[in-house]
């Protein structure tokens, strides 16, 4: 039997658990992605600053986990924008 958390789509309350309240878009955006809830757990993590307290130890995103943490930041960019 396969690991059914590697397998299981992320849905609208799983990542609303996990970041909290945010736009329709993005929550489509991310589901769209197939993260995993541990993929999404990292680039949550990162958005918030995270990144920053790991040091050297620190690793580029890279894959689903960049992809979900460019959706997550798109709206700051836009933000600054205007």
């Amino acid at each position: 039997m396969a690991d059914e958390s590697k397998n299981s789509s992320l849905t609208h309350s799983d990542i609303v658990g996990i970041c909290g309240d945010m736009v329709d878009w993005k929550v489509t955006a991310i589901i769209n992605t197939g993260a995993s809830a541990a993929e999404l757990e990292a680039a949550w993590a990162w958005s918030q600053g995270a990144d920053e307290a790991l040091g050297e130890e620190r690793r580029p995103l890279a894959g689903v986990t960049a992809a979900v943490y460019d959706i997550l930041i798109a709206d700051e960019e836009f933000e600054e924008e205007r």
